[in-house]
């Protein structure tokens, strides 16, 4: 018998070289919702974009890539 679950969202943020992980508030809401949602505590989110999604430790992963670039 075969059994289907859904894979739990997972959210990745880099922010001055460290990856943090942000848990998913509701797994209805849109990847574009929930950059909105977690943009209130890390501001550097309204200037993201969402990279594809990968499969990785039964997890779909959405990485938050800042499209700014950096001076020097």
């Amino acid at each position: 018998m075969l059994l289907a679950t859904q894979l739990e969202r997972v959210f990745i943020l880099k922010d001055k070289g460290q990856d943090i992980r942000l848990i998913d508030p509701e797994p209805r809401w849109s990847v574009e919702v929930v950059m909105n949602y977690y943009a209130n505590l890390y501001p550097i989110l309204t200037t993201s974009k969402v990279s594809a999604p990968q499969i990785k430790d039964d997890a779909v992963e959405y990485k938050f890539e800042s499209v700014m670039g950096t001076k020097g």
